[in-house]
């Protein structure tokens, strides 16, 4: 019977689908094993070939560890929040839960054809109202915390209002807005319960606040930073502006150092750490203040260097910064408006990112040093932003190349105060023989002296302190979108936040007719006709009732995507627990995640809020570990080749790629599916795909549009997508899942190329053949050693995520065993094992072959046995004068003697002596013998 992986695999996945094969228990004799993907975002475009590589990677795993006598769980679910899904609703007028619905079902469709063990029963999706709950839940725990420096940790609100009735807030030590004022016990007591709840609104570790947000007018919302691409919005290239809005804020800067410490802690990516800890940015400096000339003001900045204090010739405010508008002269005005109105079209990245634009405008206005008493300029330059440190910095020209280029660019004084001190970086290197020169008291001082000497002086005369600062900034937690978890969030007449009670939750989404902002610009939920809260009966009734006194507005906006997807992992341990976020059985036996696999995109976004929520629900004692994943892995991303065609910059004609030469031309991606193996595009396949360019010239050479060419991330936005569906149809998911593991090492980046699955299709027919025949026989020792090899090479191999050469061994173990003729089932069964975490469902059926009625899934893992290995006979080449004339076997603990006498004794050697006696016989064990006559 021929390979019919069809049959085999369609057999197979309703096999497991209908027994609940991968269905993990909550409580077991066995050892745990958590095994997490990121679950998906549903698009409408389904799955492409990029998508699984990271999913059957993490499946291999899971499977071996079944094997190795694991109880595994391995979710999924969906991530099904998020702009796409509104921009499509906005676009047709279909709600976003029935094209999330559809398209939900479309990946799971397609997740099913690729044999993952998954346990369905487990499926979570964030905009089920069922699951967002306990978003909502979270957000309430967050709301109603502070965190104590002194203790390190989250506490009760209720604690800090005790403490502020006793004793003010001037010994509490707590993470909170820099503007919180010092009050004393009496003063609370005599606030207002709206005073109050402002008051604690500067401590709770979710609270509102005004921030500069990345507005985009378009799409009518505020977008996160990798939702930016040069400047514009990744969903339909809009203009993103810098807008000051009143948002729901994280207050993630109070586990800064907890963030940082705990990557110490955990088996994550290098690089990964890396990239959190530069985000969070930990720095030991100085807080300076400066008095503004004329004002009634002080400038706050935050440096490293408060040794090069003195060689501070100007500062530099961002275009944001507070004071910009109270301290501009009457004569800058107009360019300081001008400046700032073209930043706010800048996104923050942008700014970063331009080390060479060198622009900024003079205030008019003039700060005071606090030694020196000296006039000092303030300037604002788009280099500063508004969200790091105190968006202000204090420029050392002599000391810093972007300082010293702006001088220079504007004509700004620079006194150097390291004349005559070797500032070379070997030099630097050494802190404690560095000296400062032209400083005043610091003169001759080291570096470290000179640090710690500005810092006593600048306390003594009330204008700075010695400070640890951190680049990471509270989180915007506000979405001005429909289809996003609601916040659980009322609004009394002063405007102050309430939350819901717990046990009337989910508050869910109301039904709107349009998906836009209102015409007045608020968020869509403001289209609702009944969004209000009843406090009396607990329920959201019509507007109209609202009546500021038992009917209140609710909040208007949405909570962001990496809500969902912050404390996931927590409830796929129990998710239709609707009485709790997870039973304490579950928590206590799953405890944490084994192994987390996913992008490496998500590095400062969701990999770092999830962090931070897991550790609050440790505070909390809702969770055992502060640190959710130990092990994670960043798959590499599968490459495809783009296909990119040239519009006229100024007109509504295309050139081919090699006409293109200086003309002003703007690249698009065109579909690769429109384009043959000579790079030739089917303009009129084009024009239609594209309804814009139906009536666009096209500027052929030789009478053909030859495209340009590049390797990209496949992305459905390049155009560049490999369809899973058409490999499964036409290869197999079995071929399609070790020719993903082949392509590469599992973190590498690795270009798709269709023709070369052809091989690994190759060899799963050969290894169908192999059990065309099985005997209850005795292995040969040749089929022993092959099968031990093979399981030390794989076991080693899956260990070591480094699957790609397992699938090279699986061919040559095969090719052997062919060559072998084995037909032994104590050889094949193994072997059967051996597969299958890589290759389920032609594995399921050759143990259906082998006479097993159970699941090969929990087949124990084949045990090497070194044994097998070692050599018992050795061959070797007997030679006279150098040249071969025949081999022989023998034994490998053979003697020098030994081996002479056996071979002076063999036919042959007699034969080709034909009497006469040798010279010599040289032996070298174990390697040849050469008669030399």
């Amino acid at each position: 019977m021929s390979y019919d992986f069809r049959r085999i695999e369609k057999k197979w996945q309703d096999y497991w689908a209908k027994n609940q094969t991968f269905k993990a228990n909550n409580n077991s004799d066995k050892p745990k094993y958590y095994v997490l993907d990121m679950f998906p975002y549903p698009s409408g475009a389904g799955l492409h070939v990029g998508h699984p590589l990271g999913y059957i990677a993490s499946d291999i795993y899971a499977r071996y560890k079944r094997h190795k006598g694991y109880n595994v769980l391995h979710p999924m679910g969906y991530d099904s929040f998020g702009l796409p899904a509104e921009q499509y609703a906005i676009q047709t007028g279909q709600h976003p839960a029935i094209t999330t619905e559809a398209n939900i079902n479309r990946y799971r469709e397609q997740l099913d054809r690729l044999g993952f063990s998954f346990d369905w029963s487990r499926e979570v999706r964030t905009s089920d109202p069922n699951y967002y709950k306990w978003t909502q839940w979270v957000f309430i725990q967050l709301f109603n915390s502070w965190y104590n420096n002194d203790t390190d940790k989250a506490e009760p609100i209720d604690t800090l209002v005790a403490r502020f009735g006793k004793e003010g807030n001037s010994k509490v030590n707590a993470a909170c807005d820099d503007d919180t004022p010092v009050f004393s016990a009496e003063d609370w007591n005599q606030f207002s319960e709206a005073d109050k709840q402002r008051m604690l609104l500067k401590y709770r570790l979710t609270y509102l606040a005004d921030a500069k947000v990345n507005w985009c007018p378009a799409l009518g919302t505020v977008l996160a930073n990798d939702e930016i691409v040069n400047g514009v919005s990744e969903r339909g290239g809009h203009p993103v502006v810098r807008k000051k809005m009143t948002q729901w804020m994280m207050r993630i800067t109070a586990y800064a150092q907890r963030l940082l410490d705990g990557l110490d802690t955990i088996d994550w990516p290098q690089p990964l750490k890396d990239s959190q800890t530069n985000w969070i940015g930990r720095s030991e400096g100085a807080s300076v203040t400066f008095n503004v000339k004329d004002h009634d003001a002080q400038i706050e900045v935050f440096t490293t260097r408060p040794d090069t204090l003195f060689g501070v010739s100007f500062m530099t405010l961002a275009p944001e910064h507070e004071l910009v508008g109270q301290i501009t002269t009457p004569e800058q005005k107009a360019a300081v408006e001008a400046y700032v109105e073209a930043t706010a079209k800048r996104s923050e990245r942008d700014r970063l990112a331009d080390v060479k634009t060198i622009s900024g405008v003079f205030t008019g206005a003039y700060a005071e040093h606090p030694f020196t008493k000296e006039p000092i300029p303030i300037w604002i330059g788009d280099y500063v932003l508004a969200s790091y440190g105190t968006g202000a910095v204090m420029a050392v020209p002599c000391g810093d190349q972007r300082d010293y280029d702006f001088a220079k660019h504007f004509g700004i004084d620079i006194p150097n105060i390291f004349e005559g001190v070797d500032i070379s970086e070997e030099a630097f290197s050494d802190k404690e023989n560095t000296v400062i020169a032209n400083s005043d008291f610091l003169n001759g001082l080291s570096y470290k002296d000179a640090f710690r000497k500005i810092i006593d002086e600048l306390e003594k005369i009330g204008h700075g302190k010695g400070k640890v600062n951190y680049r990471l900034r509270d989180a915007v937690f506000s979405r001005q979108r429909y289809w996003g978890e609601p916040f659980p969030v009322y609004y009394d007449a002063n405007g102050i936040p309430h939350m819901i009670d717990e046990r009337y939750l989910p508050l869910e989404l109301p039904e709107v007719e349009k998906y836009l902002p209102t015409e007045t610009g608020e968020p869509p939920l403001g289209n609702a006709t009944e969004w209000a809260w009843d406090v009396g009966a607990n329920k959201v009734v019509s507007n109209d009732l609202i009546d500021h006194k038992t009917v209140f507005p609710l909040e208007l906006n949405t909570m962001p995507g990496w809500a969902g997807s912050s404390q996931y992992f927590n409830r796929y341990m129990d998710p239709r627990n609707n009485e709790e976020i997870f039973s304490q059985e579950a928590i206590n036996y799953w405890q944490d995640v084994d192994l987390y696999i996913g992008g490496s995109e998500h590095a400062t976004g969701h990999l770092l809020y999830s962090r931070f929520w897991q550790k609050f629900m440790f505070d909390n004692g809702l969770v055992p570990k502060d640190e959710y994943a130990r092990k994670l892995i960043n798959q590499g991303m599968i490459t495809g080749m783009s296909a990119f065609v040239y519009k006229d910059a100024q007109a509504n004609t295309f050139y081919s790629k090699g006409l293109v030469g200086q003309k002003d031309v703007i690249p698009l991606h065109a579909d690769v599916s429109l384009v043959n193996a000579s790079d030739e595009l089917d303009v009129e396949g084009f024009k239609k795909w594209q309804p814009d360019y139906k009536d666009a010239a096209f500027v052929l050479e030789g009478g053909k549009y030859i495209v340009g060419r590049e390797v990209e991330k496949m992305s459905k936005s390049k155009y560049n997508v490999v369809n899973p569906d058409a490999i499964c149809d036409e290869y197999g998911a079995d071929s399609l899942r070790l020719y993903e593991m082949f392509l590469g090492p599992l973190e590498q980046s690795k270009p798709w190329n269709t023709a070369g699955i052809t091989g690994v299709y190759s060899f799963l027919k050969k290894l169908w053949k192999l059990y065309e025949n099985i005997e209850d026989v005795a292995p040969s020792e040749e089929s022993l050693k092959t099968l031990h090899k093979t399981i030390k090479k794989v076991e080693e191999d899956i260990e070591n995520f480094s699957f790609n050469t397992s699938v090279s061994t699986f061919m040559i173990c095969v090719n052997e065993l062919s060559a072998q003729k084995c037909k032994s089932k104590a050889i094949l069964e193994p072997l059967a094992v051996l597969v299958s975490p890589y290759a389920p469902h032609i594995a399921e059926e050759l143990w259906e072959k082998l006479g097993h009625t159970e699941s090969i899934a929990f087949a124990p893992f084949p045990k090497f046995e070194e044994k097998y290995l070692i050599e018992s006979t050795k061959e070797y080449p007997i030679s006279f004068n150098g040249k071969l004339r025949f081999k022989m076997q023998l034994p490998s603990d053979m003697g020098k003697e030994e081996i002479e006498a056996a071979v002076m004794a063999h036919e042959k050697t007699k034969e080709y002596l034909n009497g006469r006696t040798p010279k010599k016989v040289i032996v070298v064990p174990g390697k040849i013998v050469n008669i030399v006559g």
